[in-house]
């Protein structure tokens, strides 16, 4: 692995670690507002916590550099690129707070959520992307892992807000694919604020239209929105486009889904959560899923000279 490999992996599991701390706060603040009075909050603040580093950022750039960000085609790429994302966004974090709201237990919302290891991939497939067998045998480790760590032994019922978690799945896939695709025509941080800009208006007025939040409600969730507002929005979803650089999607998709690790190693370490043997195994597998993914393929050259070599060995023995 590359040091560009290593650093960018290491911006996408740190966005991982906050977003498994993230779940609890996103249960909590449910118990106030609506999720789209709660999505309007964290996104807005997430566009509060940018700006500041956007105008720093510009004013120190090169003319050249300054001069492309001005251009038609460069503001055409972050309008339908922040666009795009700021709706998936909207839609996808909307439709998880819909399934905690509607009774999908934690655990089990972390597992159907992280389904987009395995829908990436498939997507991917209807635009071109061509996934290796090792990513797709990461991605088949990562799922078994997952069931490990977070359905309890006595199996997986559905309910009604899995159906909302499930849709989830599918919209961050596409957030996913959206953001490979444009994170290489503008700069991450101005597309990270463009598509927390357009998710805040669309969430605001859901919001307007289907709730009737109070202020009372809006300062007892004031917490959870600030957590998942300044860390989950405007540091961790920044992390990601900024992470998944040069980044295969499906690979960045795994390493995205250890949240679900984090979320219960966390509930371990700080809330004396019960740690079992399963979970732990799951915890192992979706580790292993990880670093199978990021594994090498032996190029077509190198393998048809082993081939060879092996042949040569057998030919040799048989002699």
């Amino acid at each position: 692995m590359s040091l560009f490999q290593l650093r960018q992996s290491a911006l996408l599991l740190i966005t991982a670690f906050i977003w498994g701390c993230s779940f609890v706060a996103q249960s909590v603040g449910m118990d106030s507002v609506g999720p789209f009075t709660f999505t309007s909050g964290r996104m807005a603040l997430g566009v509060i916590v940018l700006l500041p580093l956007i105008f720093w950022r510009r004013s120190r750039l090169p003319a050249p550099e300054a001069a492309r960000r001005r251009s038609p085609e460069y503001k055409k790429n972050l309008l339908v690129g922040g666009g795009l994302c700021g709706l998936c966004l909207f839609g996808g974090e909307s439709l998880q707070q819909f399934g905690l709201v509607f009774g999908t237990e934690v655990g089990k919302a972390g597992f159907i959520t992280a389904l987009y290891i395995v829908l990436v991939p498939l997507l991917g497939l209807f635009v071109g992307r061509r996934t290796t067998p090792l990513i797709w045998a990461g991605v088949a480790t990562a799922v078994v892992g997952l069931w490990y760590l977070c359905i309890p032994p006595e199996g997986f019922t559905i309910s009604a807000g899995d159906f909302f978690i499930f849709l989830c799945a599918l919209v961050f896939s596409l957030h996913i694919l959206v953001i490979s695709f444009f994170v290489t025509k503008v700069d991450a941080v101005e597309l990270s604020v463009t598509q927390f800009a357009v998710g805040s208006v669309t969430a605001t007025i859901a919001m307007m239209l289907f709730e009737h939040p109070t202020w009372e409600g809006v300062l007892a969730a004031a917490i959870p929105i600030l957590w998942a507002g300044v860390m989950s929005n405007g540091i961790a979803y920044t992390l990601q486009i900024v992470g998944q650089r040069g980044m295969n999607e499906t690979v960045a998709s795994l390493i995205l889904s250890l949240e679900s690790v984090v979320s219960v190693l966390a509930g371990w370490a700080l809330l004396n959560e019960i740690l079992n043997g399963r979970e732990l195994f799951g915890c192992a597998l979706m580790a292993v899923a990880v670093v199978l993914a990021q594994l090498p393929m032996p190029s077509k050259k190198t393998a048809k000279k082993a081939k060879k070599t092996a042949g040569a060995v057998a030919e040799a023995e048989g002699s």
